[in-house]
């Protein structure tokens, strides 16, 4: 933990760490940026100095101003991320779990598209060499390499990533000043002119504005990543890393400017590789190859990490979470890594070559950036930034980025549907599980606990009713201590008696702080009825079990609690009771008391529930000592059925 609160300073390895996991997704993006751009046109001086003026400008209205100056501000603890965010604002308003839930489905649903554009991207530079080389196999089996060794972590091939991308980015710009030293006059294209010319000129600009976009798809990770890094690291290295995009961007305008006139095909003749000297060419490929896998790690990375944060804020199914190394932040979610493995095949299978992936590209990005306005906005309200200030940066962005969005919306036909429908399915999947869970807690019947001190205390010294366990524990949702749900006496007093020595309640609090451990304890009733509260972050690994034994352990230590067996022959060699945990599943029996649109979340949450880990998996409970008893949610009372009694 010291060593993460280390590289939140301004360090060289600090530095070093932010280059190799944040800049991978923006870093790559000249590989197709400028393919994009011109496409198959007649490449023109209009057309290049706008093209590069609005890459510039979009590079520094959109990632400098709006995320390395504005949003990473936003930090939570020193987290950052769409939830944690959102965990930060959803207390302003009820509505933000909207953009919140759109937010993150459309950041997954750019992790299925990302890694197929950038390896695709750098394995086609060999297609001038290799004229008849198939790469459509030569990505698959990278991307399976990579999804593969996923389950080992990677900490230890992670340290070598950001010298990688230094390497990456310096080349970048050498190869960038290599071509600008035969025409600096291209330094005029930082002029907004001409990039506010083409659009005003160019018939079919809104495409072009589609093409620029991608310049910036990688801009949320800067601001994902912040616990990862701190905020000073990443700013210190964007002023690197945008220097070295911008050279090469400019590079890229003068190679295309000195073949002014001419039409081309570029999606062929990638002005990327064409600035290389053919002695390079295949070293320069290999590097882009390392700097895409290198991104599509950090957006895999990402996405197991939006999904733990999504699981313990109840927006997804309770999914295995593993954890490969010690590293902080290191997880590993199975089905996630699968699903995406599929999707990004399914990418690279039905659009073949990268030139058809741009058009599914940046659709979904657009979506999340928007998401990501509407929320700082909310924090900047929170920190009491004036109204003018919040209402120009709300109407600053929601232009910019809706204009961007128009814009990618003509590729829908192309290939936007593709990004656009798996996160319209990731939506469902969330909403539904959020929605939900509102719809069974609207009939969870709570009752006051101390109108049952007395009976619990009876049952438990009653010995005419045979012991269930020395030490009963139930998982509550009852967010005070006074109160308790119905079943759970039901459970205790009428199911099945259940005589215990001592019966504990356990809360779990899910916390706005990403890293919180806390928990505090109530003796209800002292040596018979005790409640444990944990308050566990969000980012924290839900391990009851685990935590629940330690909890348990400095009671005893502190005398605060006796565990030690009531049974006689056990009680006289001091042999510990035994613990048994008791999770109720809550059954909604009948539905005739929703509407349709109720009905059916319900339908589509059970079959979610279907395919989920249980309960007691979810909460890492040793599955020897539970007990998991079904009780129905009675959604109708029974005075409202109507029965005639024949005499």
């Amino acid at each position: 933990m010291s060593s993460h609160k280390d590289l939140q300073k301004l360090s060289a390895a600090g530095l070093l760490i932010s280059l190799g996991i944040i800049y991978g997704d923006i870093g790559t993006s000249p590989l197709y940026v400028f393919s994009a751009i011109v496409g198959a046109q007649k490449i023109s001086e209009t057309l290049v100095l706008g093209g590069v003026s609005l890459v510039i400008w979009t590079l520094t209205l959109q990632t400098t101003i709006k995320y390395v100056l504005i949003t990473l501000q936003a930090d939570n603890k020193g987290e950052g991320g769409i939830f944690s965010l959102f965990s930060l604002v959803r207390r302003k308003a009820k509505w933000l779990i909207i953009p919140a839930v759109v937010g993150g489905c459309a950041l997954l649903a750019d992790g299925i598209i990302t890694p197929p554009i950038s390896i695709s991207s750098a394995v086609e530079g060999l297609e001038p060499l290799y004229p008849h080389i198939h790469t459509i196999p030569i990505v698959i089996v990278i991307l399976g390499a990579l999804f593969l060794i996923q389950k080992f972590g990677t900490s230890l091939v992670g340290k070598a990533f950001g010298p990688i991308m230094f390497v990456w980015f310096s080349m970048m710009g050498v190869l960038g000043v290599s071509y600008i030293i035969q025409m600096p006059e291209i330094f005029k294209a930082i002029n907004p002119y001409y990039g506010i010319d083409l659009l005003i000129t160019e018939p079919h600009a809104f495409v072009i504005l589609g093409a620029v976009f991608l310049c910036t798809t990688g801009a949320e990770a800067l601001y994902s990543d912040l616990g990862h890094c701190g905020r000073s690291n990443i700013r210190t290295s964007w002023m690197f890393v945008k220097a070295c995009l911008i050279l090469n961007y400019l590079g890229q305008a003068v190679w295309l400017l000195q073949h002014n006139g001419q039409v081309m095909d570029l999606n062929k003749l990638n002005p990327f590789y064409q600035m290389m000297p053919g002695w390079f060419l295949i070293f320069g490929i290999g590097i882009a190859t390392i700097a895409a896998i290198i991104a599509s790690q950090a957006l895999i990375s990402g996405s197991f990490t939006l999904i733990a944060e999504a699981v313990r804020l109840n927006l997804w199914p309770k999914v295995r979470i593993n954890y490969p190394s010690d590293q902080k932040g290191q997880l590993y979610v199975p089905s996630v890594n699968w699903l995406l493995c599929a999707g990004c095949m399914g990418v690279v299978l039905l659009f073949k070559h990268s030139d058809r992936m741009q058009a599914a590209y940046g659709l979904s990005i657009t979506v999340a950036m928007l998401m990501t306005t509407i929320l700082v906005s909310k924090f900047l309200r929170k920190r009491k930034y004036p109204d003018w200030v919040v209402n120009m940066f709300l109407a600053v962005y929601i232009t910019i980025e809706t204009t961007f969005l128009a814009s990618n919306l003509f590729k829908f036909v192309h290939g936007g549907w593709f990004t656009l429908s798996v996160g319209t399915i990731l939506f469902s999947v969330m909403w539904t599980w959020f929605s939900a869970r509102r719809i069974r807690n609207r009939y969870v019947k709570f009752i006051d606990i101390e109108d049952y001190f007395g009976i619990i205390k009876e049952l438990s010294d009653d010995e005419s009713v045979p012991k269930y366990a020395s030490q009963l524990v139930y998982l509550t949702n009852a967010n005070f201590d006074s109160e308790i749900e119905s079943k759970i006496i039901y459970s205790i007093l009428q199911k099945q008696p259940k005589r215990a020595d001592v019966y504990w309640l356990v809360h779990v609090d899910v916390v706005d702080e990403p890293y919180k451990r806390e928990y505090e304890v109530d003796f209800l009733v002292p040596n018979k009825l005790i409640r444990v509260d944990f308050k566990l972050g969000f980012r924290v690994e839900q391990q009851i079990s685990l935590l629940f034994r330690k909890v348990v352990e400095e009671l005893v230590k502190n005398g605060e609690v006796d565990i030690t067996s009531k049974y006689t022959s056990l009680n006289k060699h001091k042999i510990v009771g035994d613990f048994r945990f008791v999770v109720i599943e809550k059954v909604i029996s009948k539905s005739h008391n929703l509407s349709l649109y109720e009905s059916a979340l319900m339908a589509y949450y059970s079959v979610l529930k279907k395919l989920s880990l249980s309960e007691e998996r979810g909460f890492g409970l040793d599955l020897s000592f539970v007990t998991v008893e079904k009780v129905p949610l009675m959604l109708a009372s029974p005075e409202t059925v109507e029965l005639d009694r024949i005499k």
